[in-house]
């Protein structure tokens, strides 16, 4: 029996303001021109399907196009549970369609495949319960049983695993919890059988990135490696976006990542998908299939100045990339400056100034008093991006603070004077929120402008995201 695994498609997802459905488009043709040149007889698909709970009806339109090709009629079964993103109802509306052409949909770590058993067709779910389901798939000698969980939050669960505030008693209950369905479903294994897990969950000494959402602050929903069954000839995980072994579990388990590099700090990445041959009774054969089918993500760093930065572009250096440039520099750059960069490159999503000296003048509380706030708000980014501010993201602070304005002529709290008479006595706290000067900075839309950085008293604050 040959297995295909991959995960985190996050369809829909955009590169800051950059659509990458063609992108997206383009993996599925791999991952099917792949499936019929290996001769794949199960694909496993580890969650996150969507990059929203409310996806939009191109990424559904590709998803559902995407089964219709990889099922390739009944030919192979396709197995996918949701993962944090995915919302488990949505992603599985689609079942009794689905199902009549081997396409199994798991929404919750309970789900029962045996509600949707068919006898029609040659994909065919021998025996199911909650978690787990038998399947025997054409041209195989063998059947697989397979344990099923999607992601594993308390409230997919539908119970709570403990009261207890201390994280590190958080996490062991949980991973316990975990441990126990692993260890009770495992009982389905049997000698005779390809036996498979498919999960979407943190394991313990996975290598992360920025670009996963994190399931819980700190480390309360991880999961101990060791609580993986033994008897697993493979575990297909989801969550993690670099593909990697976690060689401490208790059985052959992997990560196969995103598809895609969904956000600079996986610059570096390898993308795959696994290729897993397996027979009862001996150890899997494991195979990475390394993938090309993304523009890449470069970071690019020019420490000699813009002039740098200009020579690169003129080169025609890295042309098909999307780009986060970083420029060492003396002064702010210019809204020209930026827009002769972007001419030259269109890959460039980030132009980050970095100032040569720490020696930033910040202005006094005297130096602020009288001043209209719209020329605090112009300062401070240009301060915090080293870029003067655009001019649309400029209307658009305006349009929020005389939003308020309007709120308060119908009764609501609100400043007292209109934006343009507003000085520093309005506090720094109303106008804007602290924000990110990662990977995102300065590339900040009309939309995230509530959501705009820092404190306009002067400090230098801080760049957690």
């Amino acid at each position: 029996m040959r297995i295909l695994h991959t995960s985190d498609w996050h369809l829909g997802r955009s590169l800051e303001h950059i659509c990458r459905i063609d992108e997206q488009r383009s993996f599925i043709d791999c991952l099917v021109n792949l499936a019929e040149e290996k001769d794949i007889d199960i694909v496993l698909i580890a969650g996150d399907i969507y990059d929203t709970y409310n996806p939009s009806a191109a990424a559904e339109e590709l998803f559902y196009e995407a089964m219709d090709r990889l099922g390739g009629k009944g030919k192979r079964a396709v197995i996918v549970i949701a993962g944090n993103h995915d919302n488990p109802d949505r992603l599985c509306a689609a079942s009794p369609l689905a199902y009549k052409n081997g396409i199994i949909l798991l929404g919750y770590p309970g789900s029962d495949a045996g509600a949707y058993k068919t006898d029609d067709g040659d994909i065919h779910i021998v025996d199911s319960g909650a978690g787990w389901l038998e399947i025997s798939v054409p041209g195989c000698d063998s059947n697989a049983v397979i344990i099923a969980m999607a992601y594993p939050s308390e409230s997919r669960l539908e119970e709570l695993l403990t009261d207890m505030a201390d994280e590190g008693e958080l996490q062991k209950a949980y991973s316990e919890r975990i441990g126990s369905i692993f260890s009770e479903l495992s009982g389905k294994y049997r000698d005779d059988t390809v036996n498979l897990l498919v999960s979407h969950l943190f394991l313990l000494g996975g290598s992360t990135s920025d670009s996963e959402r994190t399931l819980q602050v700190g480390g309360a929903m991880t999961v101990d490696p060791a609580v993986l069954p033994e008897k697993a000839h493979y575990a297909a995980l989801g969550h993690l976006h670099r593909p990697q072994q976690i060689r401490s579990a208790a059985c052959p388990a992997y990560y196969a990542g995103s598809p895609l590099a969904y956000s600079f700090s996986e610059a570096d990445y390898s993308k795959a998908v696994f290729i897993v041959d397996a027979v009862p009774g001996e150890e899997a054969v494991i195979e990475p299939v390394y993938l090309d089918c993304g523009k890449p993500l470069m970071r690019w760093y020019a420490e000699e100045g813009i002039g740098q930065a200009i020579e690169w572009c003129e080169e025609g250096k890295d042309p098909n990339a999307w780009v986060d440039l970083e420029i060492l520099t003396d002064r702010v750059l210019t809204m020209d400056e930026q827009k002769m960069l972007r001419s030259l490159h269109p890959g460039i999503i980030n132009i980050r100034p970095r100032l040569r000296t720490e020696d930033v003048q910040v202005m006094s509380p005297v130096s602020r008093e009288g001043r209209r706030i719209d020329e605090l708000f112009r300062d401070y980014y240009r301060y915090r991006m080293g870029v003067d501010i655009p001019d649309e993201l400029m209307e658009a602070f305006l349009d929020v603070i005389n939003d308020g304005h309007e709120e308060y002529d119908r009764g609501e709290d609100a400043p007292e004077s209109s934006a343009g008479d507003v000085t520093q006595e309005s506090s720094a706290g109303d106008v804007a929120q602290e924000g990110s000067t990662g990977d995102d900075a300065p590339e900040v839309s009309a939309g995230d402008v509530r959501d705009m950085g820092g404190t306009l008293e002067g400090g230098a604050g801080t760049d957690e995201a």
